[in-house]
């Protein structure tokens, strides 16, 4: 930290110094923002937890979406300086668009830090006014209450982090968990263990000695060291040569390690970066590859109405490509699904609908009812985040 402090001061960025722990490249530290996602390993009294620092900026919002897919819960960081929270929760506002993310992809335990609480005095009035806008707003993003969490701190200053804040008199008036309690407290959600092995992959380089290594989510099922496997859309098989975690080598991985395969026998130059690994097996029982299917949406705010051939960018996992809603299906009574009207004209704000969705490349994707993480999907357009969706049928 010494480093970091002394590198960051020189700038004149003394305030940012704990950020660039993470934030690694020069332009994300002469920019002071999150721009790729970063992953480090801790251990709290109960988990081994792997954080994905995931952006905040509007511009980088993509990387976020996939940084997004592949949490299991998150940590919703929010500015309660004066003016900091209302610039980010009023309309336009970056916290928004990060909540309802979050709930799209399928987060459903949510720990909100406010942050930066010190620069307003340690106020309970402004702690409670901000949770009671946040609590109204992650209602109606589909968060249920018991799954939410708030708490104070002061990221800077280290206080409500590790230890209770005893000499924060100011604070006194909370009760609840520091930021290490609160993430213990999180449920440890269910795991696809016994499913069709599904591996997405998030990177691809060279690794020392032969073959070459992967790194990524295991979606589904289990891996082992020697496992014969299929890599798609490209359909090349090789061997599992080793796997990792943060550099310690394992015998096996399953369903929701973050994990490093290296691999044999499949040309690097055909793996891409959202190609998904499986088990060797029948065709009819790998991960379907298509640039076609139908969908439910649920549209958000957008400027202009969704008609047939809108233009879009489909982001699925770790890959973000452009697609086209070519049809207009069916108008969905929110509450039952029940087709309301066939073949609607557009689509405005607030539409749930089933729409036809072409890909410009083959995409590997399953139907939301038999693999939810591989079923989910975001569309964007003109930089704005229009819809959320989860994929009902293949064609």
């Amino acid at each position: 930290m010494h480093k970091y402090e002394t590198e960051s001061k020189k700038l004149g960025k003394s305030s940012f110094a704990y950020a660039w722990v993470l934030d690694e490249t020069g332009e994300e530290r002469a920019r002071g923002i999150t721009m790729d996602i970063a992953s480090t390993q801790f251990e709290t009294d109960r988990y081994t937890i792997n954080l994905l620092d995931a952006p905040g900026h509007k511009d980088f919002i993509p990387n976020m979406i996939t940084g997004a897919s592949a949490a299991d819960v998150a940590l919703l960081v929010v500015d309660a300086s004066t003016g900091g929270f209302e610039a980010g929760f009023d309309a336009g506002g970056q916290t928004r668009e990060h909540g309802v993310l979050v709930r799209s992809l399928g987060v459903t335990q949510l720990l909100v830090a406010v942050n930066k609480l010190d620069l307003v005095g340690w106020q309970e009035t402004r702690f409670k006014f901000i949770v009671g806008k946040l609590g109204v707003f992650l209602r109606q993003a589909g968060f249920r209450e018991s799954d939410i969490v708030y708490l104070p701190c002061s990221g800077l200053n280290g206080v409500n982090l590790t230890r209770p804040p005893i000499d924060e008199q100011s604070l006194q008036w909370f009760t609840g968990p520091t930021l290490i309690n609160a993430i213990d407290s999180f449920k440890l959600p269910s795991r696809p263990v016994n499913g069709p092995l599904r591996y997405c992959i998030s990177d691809v380089f060279k690794g020392q000695g032969s073959g070459f290594t992967v790194s990524g989510k295991m979606v589904s099922g289990r891996i082992e060291s020697g496992d014969r496997v299929t890599v798609l859309p490209c359909g090349d098989s090789g061997t599992v040569k080793h796997i990792n975690i943060q550099g310690e080598p394992l015998p096996w991985v399953e369903a929701g390690d973050q994990a490093e395969l290296t691999v044999v026998g499949v040309d690097q130059q055909k793996v891409t970066v959202g190609s998904v690994v499986c088990h060797n097996a029948p065709r009819n029982l790998l991960v379907p590859c298509t640039p076609r299917f139908l969908a439910r949406i649920l549209v958000f705010a957008i400027s202009v109405p969704i008609t047939p051939g809108f233009p879009v960018v489909f982001h699925h996992q770790t890959i973000s490509e452009h697609a086209v809603i070519s049809r207009l299906v069916s108008l969905l009574n929110k509450t039952t699904g029940e087709v309301i009207k066939k073949h609607p004209k557009c689509l405005t704000k607030s539409c749930n609908s089933i729409v036809e969705i072409v890909v410009s490349r083959p995409v590997c994707v399953e139907l939301y009812a038999d693999n939810k993480d591989l079923g989910r999907f975001m569309l964007r357009y003109g930089g704005s985040t229009i819809a959320a969706g989860v994929i009902t049928k293949l064609k």
